[in-house]
């Protein structure tokens, strides 16, 4: 069995990473869940909390239910969670959890500091607000081949537009940026002045992981305060600080502030490789932060789990970290 051991660092092989908004599709899980029961108690359980068949919408959709951030959230969480019982069913237990945006709930799950039913309470609540808070609000857009510093500052010097500001630090070459539209167009178009390759506008709702999100995170807080969280059982690096987590006592503030703090996404992993980490392995639908982490760690090895092909491969490789 892979495991963490203990908390010193050199003994550290492998993490598991989940995903975030972003990475849904109609049909994900469907697979797993034809083939493991771990898969179906966790659909079981996710339709009894919700009140309604998430199965049947993770399965089939409709495409335009499933991109509803109240609907998004807790059906990428569900489907996280699937893949990790059926992982942890095969004898995988995690050297260390990281999640990237709301996928730091389903690490929170992994590393037992919440429970699944908390979770998912939480994340259908956190994107309700999200949606609410984001209502014609601003948008995001990613700044592709430009440096961290340069968009930084592209941020910064249109500042008298409005509000722009980094949401996303995903990795080299690839950030995010969020705000009032106006303000967000300046930055696109000074980015590329200072040399950035693209600057494209993404399809979302409004301006997630900026300050005008901060309403939002505050009345998370109040959905948060009542909740019982753990002593992670494993590492866990949070997105907020790229910190490693070791107790309850800061989750909940950095779980508020994550709402309209940026991800820090390539600094989250570089903190895992200097643990000791050289193996990763992406819980969750899609393949998006394996493809991030390949151009974050070029020598490190990523695989990921989403279906019982991805499972199989991954088991066979993680073989050889024993």
């Amino acid at each position: 069995m892979l495991s963490y051991g203990t908390w010193g660092w050199v003994s550290l092989k492998q993490a598991l990473l989940f995903p975030g908004q972003g990475s849904q599709y109609v049909g994900m899980g469907k697979e797993l869940n034809g083939n493991f029961t771990a898969a179906q108690r966790v659909f079981e359980e996710g339709n009894d909390i919700l009140g309604f068949d998430i199965r049947k919408l993770c399965f089939e959709g409709p495409e335009d239910e499933l991109k509803i951030t109240s609907n998004t959230q807790p059906a990428i969480l569900t489907v996280s969670v699937a893949c990790w019982h059926v992982l942890r069913e095969s004898g995988v237990t995690p050297s260390a959890v990281a999640g990237h945006s709301l996928g730091e709930y389903s690490a929170l799950v992994a590393a037992k500091a919440f429970s699944f039913p908390d979770a998912l309470r939480l994340v259908q609540k956190r994107g309700r607000l999200m949606q609410e808070a984001s209502a014609g609000n601003g948008g995001m857009a990613a700044i592709l081949g430009l440096d961290r510093e340069w968009v930084q500052k592209a941020c910064r010097d249109v500042r008298k537009h409005g509000v722009v500001e980094v949401a996303n630090y995903n990795c080299p070459g690839q950030i995010v940026i969020a705000g009032e539209a106006k303000a967000l167009q300046k930055a696109m178009d000074l980015a590329r002045e200072y040399g950035a390759k693209k600057a494209i506008p993404l399809q979302v709702s409004g301006p997630f992981h900026s300050s005008l999100m901060a309403e939002a995170g505050q009345k998370l807080a109040l959905e948060l305060d009542p909740i019982n969280i753990n002593d992670p059982a494993c590492p866990l690096v949070s997105n907020v600080t790229a910190e490693i987590v070791q107790t309850a006592d800061p989750i909940k503030n950095l779980l508020v502030k994550q709402v309209s703090s940026s991800v820090r996404w390539d600094d989250s992993v570089n903190r895992l490789a200097a643990m000791g980490i050289n193996t990763f392995v992406e819980t969750g639908p899609g393949k998006v932060l394996a493809g991030l982490g390949r151009k974050i760690i070029r020598d490190a090895r990523f695989f990921n789990v989403e279906d019982k092909a991805s499972l199989e491969n991954t088991l066979d490789n993680l073989k050889e970290v024993l």
